[in-house]
């Protein structure tokens, strides 16, 4: 049974940081891409950062490109989003989720290529 838990959410002042965990379990870490997304109140899931298997790749939004780094340890199967100077729209739940594709060559951003998602950690940005 694969899970993806993520950690890390909280509160934070404007202009603060977090760094948010995503723990795998249940698969071969290392064969997938992995994305992180968020859904903000009112509004649909978006992308917000993607790497590939073996972390050599990354893709952005434009809207957290230059603040965001998506990494990735697969001795740990730990994909992690560093978030560094928060603005009151980054305010949202964040979910990560593992590609169902094993190509190592591309990225995903959009959400028809993942399959496996995780419950979201709450993230909010006070101004």
């Amino acid at each position: 049974q694969v899970q993806l838990v993520e950690s890390g959410g909280g509160l934070v002042q404007a202009g603060g940081s977090l760094r948010l965990s995503c723990a795998a379990s249940g698969l071969t870490f290392s064969y997938f891409g992995m994305g992180w997304f968020r859904r903000a109140p009112g509004k649909d899931r978006e992308f917000v950062a993607s790497i590939n298997r073996n972390g050599g790749l990354t893709e952005y939004a434009n809207s957290v490109k230059g603040r965001f780094t998506i990494s990735r340890d697969n001795a740990k199967n730990t994909v992690y989003l560093q978030m560094n100077s928060l603005i009151s729209e980054d305010t949202a739940v964040y979910y990560c989720a593992s590609a169902s594709s094993t190509v190592s060559s591309r990225t995903f951003s959009e959400t028809r290529w993942y399959n496996y998602w995780g419950q979201g950690t709450q993230v909010t940005v006070s101004s």
